[in-house]
């Protein structure tokens, strides 16, 4: 394909999916949110918004997230988990499941009950909101390293 080898294609194509997910985590948590936040004076439906927004770029995270890492399980075989790239993506497949299924469910059976200001409920769903920024926050920075520092150099440095 245009001389370009099948190899050099897939690295390419990975690097490109890898950066649209992560560009995805920084334009959802550090742009539209606190965007929504700031120029709507309905709380209720910014988060709600906002949720979506997490929720879609959640989902596109572990359908990405899972080809590459399956794409290195592949290159790699069963030496897969020695690679560093593999262990980032792994924890950050983890992290999005921790957030989307446990986190999320409380923070929604919370909401059910009812936030009432200064609510027992509504001190646990700003720790488990907390808790959610945070895994947001370490993710974004897992993928932006990825993407800063080569997503395919450690497959060629390791080979």
């Amino acid at each position: 394909m245009l001389g370009i080898s099948r190899d050099c294609w897939w690295a390419g194509a990975e690097r490109v999916v890898l950066t649209l997910w992560v560009g995805g985590l920084w334009i959802a948590g550090y742009v539209v949110a606190p965007s929504l936040f700031a120029s709507m004076d309905d709380r209720q439906l910014a988060g709600r918004m906002a949720g979506q927004i997490f929720q879609l770029v959640s989902y596109i995270g572990l359908a990405v997230g899972a080809t590459l890492l399956l794409s290195i399980i592949l290159q790699k075989g069963g030496g897969w988990l020695r690679d560093n790239r593999a262990r980032i993506v792994l924890l950050m497949l983890l992290l999005i499941v921790l957030s989307i299924g446990v986190l999320v469910p409380m923070m929604q059976e919370l909401k059910l009950i009812g936030l009432a200001p200064g609510s027992e409920q509504a001190t646990q769903f700003a720790r488990l909101h907390g808790a959610a920024s945070i895994l947001h926050l370490i993710n974004s920075l897992l993928g932006l390293w990825l993407v800063a520092t080569g997503f395919n150099d450690g497959a060629k440095a390791q080979k």
